[in-house]
């Protein structure tokens, strides 16, 4: 059943928000003539390597840097990746995975590989569901860039500040919340 929602509403969502994702793609590329796409390597279900697909809202070649937060004053943020990160169009992309069967709508975010290997036996568990586009730190933590603005190490200050909070928000939710454990 969840995987009918999610099959639904992804499609539904990519439909509606073609128009719009459409327009930031081709601003996107008239910025700097590269990918208007960022593919990032995530964790997903059962430990499995996918390719989470983004709006590229940072330079070209941002990653190489080997940040993985961000801060909404790093310099890495296009004009235009202001305005992605603003209204959460990144997240939109990201249905693509969710129809794929790579993500689910709800669910744990998906983890780069450096942070799983800092999970707890509790937090490994969230490796059992797919992940998922929002969840409930997603909200919560939902002005992290304007937290970490004018951090030197984004990174650290993520897993200080936030890792323990997110984790277990999302520990919770796999213990006592349908939509979490139904994948």
């Amino acid at each position: 059943m969840k995987r009918f929602f999610d099959i639904t509403f992804s499609l539904l969502g990519l439909i509606l928000m073609s128009p719009v994702l459409l327009i930031f793609v081709i601003l996107i590329w008239a910025q700097d003539f590269h990918s208007p796409l960022y593919v990032a390597p995530r964790i997903g279900r059962y430990g499995r390597i996918f390719s989470m697909i983004k709006l590229r809202s940072m330079v070209a070649g941002a990653d190489k840097t080997g940040v993985d937060s961000t801060s909404a004053s790093d310099e890495r943020i296009t004009w235009v990746g202001h305005l992605i990160r603003k209204y959460k169009l990144d997240e939109f992309s990201q249905l693509w995975n969710v129809l794929k069967g790579d993500m689910s709508l709800v669910g744990p975010r998906p983890n780069v590989e450096r942070e799983v290997v800092l999970y707890t036996d509790e937090e490994r568990h969230l490796l059992d569901v797919r992940p998922g586009v929002t969840d409930l730190a997603s909200i919560v933590f939902s002005d992290e860039g304007e937290i970490l603005a004018g951090s030197e190490d984004p990174d650290v200050r993520t897993i200080k500040s936030f890792g323990p909070g997110r984790a277990g928000l999302d520990c919770f939710m796999l213990k006592n919340v349908t939509c979490y454990l139904i994948s």
